[in-house]
């Protein structure tokens, strides 16, 4: 198995951080509904912590799948169903990134404009605090999990689709 893409299949690297991604967001995303509830105790900001830190992994290993999505080839899409299903399949995967990326910008945002301070890149990060901005970053934040809910949903059933109605094996390519 080679450890970069080729024009067939993706290789042990692409696997890794779409995988790694998954898992992320298999914890985060009912991670950040629960926190929704939580009454403001120290358990709230312990789980609240663990969301950041996630969600700060999640937002590394995006800037690493765009450059390394940039810097290898994307293998051959050889889908059947119908002419646009390649556009679809890459506006997809392109609103996933963007979907992504501002989740977890907007968190970030969200906690820096609350006037807390978080480690970005090796540096400490301090803003001024602005509830509005905050608030607005909040908003922003949840809006995008939706939508990022949705993309997610629809890139599984698309793959499903593949798989059971057009007898084509793309999951072959990612697993």
């Amino acid at each position: 198995m080679s450890i970069l893409n080729n024009k067939i299949k993706y290789g042990l690297l692409s696997k890794l951080f779409h995988w790694l991604t998954a898992a992320g967001l298999i914890v985060q995303i009912p991670l950040g509904f629960y926190l929704v509830d939580l009454d403001f105790d120290q358990t709230r900001v312990d789980i609240e912590n663990y969301h950041i830190l996630f969600g700060l992994i999640i937002f590394y290993v995006t800037l690493i799948r765009l450059i390394f999505k940039v810097l290898t080839p994307i293998p051959d899409f050889k889908g059947s169903a119908f002419l646009g299903q390649k556009f679809i399949a890459r506006l997809n995967h392109l609103l996933l990134y963007l979907a992504l990326l501002t989740v977890t910008t907007s968190g970030i945002l969200k906690k820096l404009f609350n006037g807390e301070s978080l480690v970005i890149f090796f540096k400490k990060i301090n803003l001024t605090y602005n509830y509005e901005l905050s608030e607005q970053f909040y908003s922003m934040h949840v809006l995008a999990n939706y939508a990022l809910i949705g993309l997610i949903t629809l890139h599984i059933l698309a793959a499903l689709f593949h798989k059971f109605f057009l007898r084509e094996n793309i999951l072959k390519r990612i697993l």
